[in-house]
């Protein structure tokens, strides 16, 4: 479906200028939505074990096996605009969120692409609660996704919008007004995108796409300034940091995508999540294996 040109007409229905809806739409990205129990033709399993190429081993980070948290079917998930998931096979996620969490590194998570009309197994040997959910499938809806600033100042209209100014920085007081100018009807315009692909409703067990956390896109921005300090590329003057972390977050937000996002059940913590982002470019070239893995444990 061409979800960009079906947001358009309903944008250009309300009067809205055509090259306004032009900007908003590089902006607007779909995710999404899996869940269970919500009927249709289901799109992937959780929990269980897992189908592997026959003769794979479980994907380990080397030393113990990692947890499996889902599978998909690329080519039942609804196709989105600018999201270059692979049109067929399937992609099985495995992540240790505890270790992810704590360590930082890639190695505790793994995303495996299985194309289409490869000969698989259901992988066998693990029955461990730890690495063996309960399994049940879910079914795709597509939801609407925003920047983060596009809702920054609409939580409080008595608020005095000097005051709000104050609370910026140069740098994001500058994307306000540039959003204010290029984007007049911002409200309507997500408006609409809510009405076409609505906010969530319910338990959601993962999202496909969208964007990445904003906290994981600013810990790849630090990690990346980090290096480029490192090997000399440049040189950041300590009161310049949080500056250059703002733009860096700025420009990644546009080449990371969300890969995956769900939480993860853990009663010792009041938040525990995983995710898998990926630049653009590596997901359009089918370079899966570039997908970086993350864990939140929030107590």
């Amino acid at each position: 479906m061409d979800h960009q040109g079906q947001f358009r007409r309903a944008a250009l229905a309300l009067g809205i200028p055509d090259d306004e809806v032009s900007r908003f739409i590089q902006h607007l990205r779909l995710s999404i939505r899996l869940s269970g129990g919500s009927g249709g033709v289901p799109v992937g399993q959780f929990g269980g074990l897992p189908r592997l190429p026959v003769g794979m081993d479980w994907p380990s980070d080397g030393v113990d096996a990692l947890p499996f948290i889902f599978s998909v079917d690329c080519a039942a998930l609804p196709r989105v605009d600018g999201f270059g998931l692979p049109a067929g096979g399937s992609l099985l996620f495995f992540l240790n969120h505890e270790q992810a969490a704590a360590s930082g590194e890639r190695r505790y998570g793994r995303v495996v692409y299985v194309p289409a009309g490869t000969e698989t197994e259901v992988a066998a040997g693990r029955t461990d609660p730890a690495f063996v959910g309960e399994q049940y499938e879910v079914g795709a809806t597509l939801r609407a996704e925003f920047p983060d600033r596009f809702g920054a100042d609409d939580e409080d209209d008595e608020v005095d919008d000097d005051e709000d100014d104050d609370d910026l920085s140069p740098f994001q007081q500058q994307l306000a007004r540039d959003l204010e100018g290029d984007l007049p009807h911002l409200d309507e315009l997500c408006a609409v995108a809510n009405d076409l692909w609505p906010p969530d409703s319910g338990y959601a067990s993962a999202y496909i796409g969208g964007y990445a956390d904003e906290e994981v896109i600013k810990s790849i921005a630090e990690q990346t300034l980090a290096w480029r300090e490192k090997i000399g590329e440049i040189v950041i003057p300590v009161a310049k940091w949080y500056s250059h972390m703002e733009r860096e977050t700025h420009r990644l937000t546009s080449e990371w995508v969300s890969l995956a996002r769900f939480p993860v059940d853990n009663e010792l913590y009041y938040r525990s999540a995983g995710s898998f982002v990926i630049r653009h470019d590596d997901l359009a070239a089918g370079r899966l294996d570039e997908a970086l893995s993350m864990g939140e444990l929030i107590p």
